[in-house]
């Protein structure tokens, strides 16, 4: 077999359905079948991918491998463990590629060096209902992606998503890889490091794929308190990065009422189960009203809430909380890992 260019790395759990739609796009790619290869990693799968994989037959490369549920990180690890290529694409098992996306990611990094990191955009499938809340969080997504089209900032490890994303392999075995400590944001924290060895972010538009985002109110709440513990994680385990500086600056910069109802349900145990339900209320009545801009108002602020409660929750409670948004630094040490 000839040496592919680049190794498309996919993990995968129990989502036979969407991954199979995931594998077909790659067939239909514009890039030469022998230029790329597939690896794709079932984290613990029970839903039969395991036994498809192995009957799986494409016309391109493709390479499988199976372990105990492990997490998105410990999957990705064996996937670039077992990749190839010099180039490393991250794709998930609900973003189906556009025919340009592995092309694209190739072109960039033909003109751009191994020092790069390239983003694509994970844009809305026209053929898929998303619930109100993922709607939301893709909305979020695309003012980003509008923002950098717009030139109004460069992207950063902030705008890193390994749904989309490609990096020079040798790259990610320097900085050690994904962080399997982490099951939420593992993605952000690994960016952070390839920045700080030096590598710069590009975004390009038109590496387009599309993305199935589907998830639970509960697991779209706890997103968002984890990537709050998280937060802190990088900022106090990282010593130079200035994650909290940067956390208690956007939080000045929220709505009054955000801000008002983050401190009152860290401070007061058992009013986030007065308050984020009340937040979920208001979603469903600018929902049932045809009101996109309350609805998104009020997943806004349950997002936000929820996110907060996981900054305090790891920094050890109010006090240090407000001492952080008060800019006086954390005061206590915070736990040494994240769940």
């Amino acid at each position: 077999m000839s040496t592919p260019h680049i190794s498309i790395v996919i993990p995968t759990f129990n989502r036979l359905d969407r991954l199979q739609r995931v594998l077909a796009a790659l067939e239909r790619q514009t890039c030469a079948p022998g230029r790329f290869e597939a690896v794709v990693v079932s984290d613990g799968s029970t839903d039969g991918t395991d036994a498809y994989l192995a009957d799986a037959r494409y016309g391109f490369e493709l390479v499988v491998a199976g372990q105990p549920n492990g997490g998105p990180a410990a999957a990705r690890n064996r996937g670039v463990a077992l990749a190839r290529a010099a180039l490393v694409l991250f794709i998930d098992d609900d973003v189906v590629a556009t025919p340009s996306l592995v092309q694209e990611h190739l072109d960039t990094h033909e003109h751009g060096g191994e020092d790069q990191v390239v983003i694509g955009p994970m844009i809305n499938p026209p053929d898929h209902e998303m619930s109100p809340w993922v709607r939301w969080e893709q909305a979020m997504l695309y003012k980003q992606y509008d923002a950098m089209n717009a030139g109004e900032f460069e992207p950063t490890y902030r705008q890193f998503y390994t749904g989309n994303a490609s990096v020079a392999r040798c790259r990610l075995l320097e900085v050690g890889g994904f962080d399997t400590r982490f099951r939420r944001a593992e993605d952000v924290e690994l960016s952070y490091r390839l920045a700080r060895a030096g590598l710069r972010f590009v975004f390009n538009p038109t590496a387009v794929g599309h993305h199935y985002a589907d998830r639970s109110f509960a697991s779209w709440l706890r997103n968002a308190h984890d990537y709050g513990v998280n937060e802190v994680v990088f900022g106090i385990d990282e010593q130079q990065d200035p994650t909290l500086g940067r956390v208690a600056g956007e939080f000045s910069q929220r709505n009054p009422m955000v801000r008002a109802m983050a401190h009152g349900c860290v401070s007061v145990p058992g009013l986030s189960g007065v308050g984020l339900p009340a937040l979920h209320g208001l979603a469903g009545a600018g929902r049932a009203v045809h009101s996109d801009r309350l609805s998104r108002f009020a997943l806004s602020g349950l997002f936000n809430v929820s996110y907060y409660m996981g900054v305090a929750d790891q920094l050890g409670g109010a006090p240090a909380f407000r001492r952080l948004m008060r800019g006086d630094g954390v005061g206590t040490r915070a736990k040494p890992n994240a769940p």
